[in-house]
């Protein structure tokens, strides 16, 4: 039988999401499933479970009902074998390169990547002889020769901060004739919009965090991908790491999953017509959004609402920040609320290797997390601090 919404992935992901498998009696909302351990009925039982026979939850660090649901929506939504969920982001992202490496490997990443995945490459990996190098992932001829003898080619697209567009496609066929391992985030542009797996890549990873979950009350992370990738992360990685998403925060994602689709819809029509009046604005010089500054790359089908602007001399930064009253100074995206980050602050960030110094992320850069407020709104209090930051 055909698929009646082949070539409508939204339509798509709204049926998926809309129905859950994990039924309890007659309820229309998975149950939690809030226990730390799981009983046997026998010796027999607790015997096969043990020896790989029989596939049933034990203990929740490795399998609990309420979080296969999300992961196997996940997987639905990525078109993967499998999933694995995450405490967190960074939990889903250092246990899906751990899996992999070994002291004096080598891992080629793209450049202005996730900070946090920098910070991981530079702090915890170099600690065991393991050496990241970085890459504009535009150059298909450097990639093609930089591939050879690496463990690990680390992706993401578009990038954090500057929102460069990948060929995915390419980059994972490259990668797989020098025998690396591709792992790509894809936090950005959701499940709905780009599926990294599909084009070639062996995992994607996600900030479940983000778009996700949707609402800014969770923490979480995902990897999804093949049975036998993601069986060896469940195997060799997360039992030991105890990354383990917890059932509440997976009822948590299974909600916000279901509206995923409306979301991600508003979130693109919002963010797209604030950046295209932001162009022509005096306050602002350049406009970073992938569906404006750079033809969209096959794979991509669609834009989140996530991008940044370049801040023309006249205005000063900090009372512009100051000045607005919806969009909040925050760190994190994809939930409701609309958010601003400027570079500067990531600038002199200390704590560790400097993601926006390394990579060259413009002092007069912020960047805006579009909400689902009313976009109108969100022009007006845009305007209204430029306004009252004029030099």
């Amino acid at each position: 039988m055909s698929d009646p919404l082949a070539n409508d992935p939204l339509g798509r992901a709204a049926t998926i999401v809309a129905h859950d498998e994990l039924h309890y009696g007659d309820a229309v909302v998975p149950p939690i499933f809030q226990t730390s351990l799981f009983t046997f009925s026998s010796y027999d039982e607790m015997a096969a479970t043990f020896a790989g026979k029989l596939v049933r939850p034990t203990y929740s660090r490795g399998l609990n009902p309420t979080v296969r649901a999300f992961e196997e929506k996940v997987a639905q939504l990525e078109r993967t074998e499998d999933a694995l969920g995450f405490a967190s982001g960074m939990g889903a992202i250092s246990s899906a390169v751990l899996a992999f490496v070994q002291p004096g490997d080598r891992i080629l990443a793209v450049e202005h990547l996730y900070p946090d995945s920098f910070r991981f490459f530079e702090v915890v990996l170099k600690r065991f002889d393991i050496t990241v190098d970085y890459i504009d992932a535009g150059d298909l001829a450097a990639v093609e020769k930089a591939l050879p003898g690496r463990k690990i080619f680390y992706l993401e697209s578009p990038t954090s901060w500057m929102f460069q567009v990948h060929d995915l496609a390419a980059l994972a066929k490259l990668a797989k004739a020098a025998g690396a391992i591709t792992i790509a985030d894809n936090s950005w542009a959701s499940p709905l919009f780009q599926q990294p797996v599909a084009l070639g890549c062996d995992l994607v990873v996600h900030s479940a965090s983000k778009y996700l979950g949707g609402h800014s009350d969770v923490v979480a992370g995902v990897v999804a991908g093949s049975r036998e990738l993601v069986g060896k992360l469940r195997r060799e990685v997360l039992p030991y790491l105890g990354a383990k998403l917890s059932p509440f925060d997976a009822w948590l994602l299974l909600r916000g999953l279901r509206t995923l689709p409306a979301r991600m819809r508003e979130h693109e029509r919002s963010a797209l017509a604030l950046a295209t009046r932001l162009q022509s604005h005096p306050a602002v010089t350049r406009v970073h959004h992938p569906a404006l500054s750079q033809p969209r790359s096959k794979g991509l089908e669609g834009t989140s609402g996530l991008f940044s602007i370049e801040l023309a001399p006249s205005i000063d930064i900090p009372a512009f920040c100051n000045a607005l009253k919806l969009f909040k100074l925050g760190v994190s995206w994809g939930g409701h609320e609309s958010l601003i980050c400027p570079a500067g602050v990531t600038r002199v960030q200390t704590g560790g290797p400097n993601h926006a110094l390394r990579f060259g992320v413009p002092e007069r850069m912020v960047r805006l997390n579009t909400g689902l407020e009313a976009t109108e709104s969100l022009w007006s209090d845009l305007a209204q601090a430029f306004d009252a930051s004029k030099t």
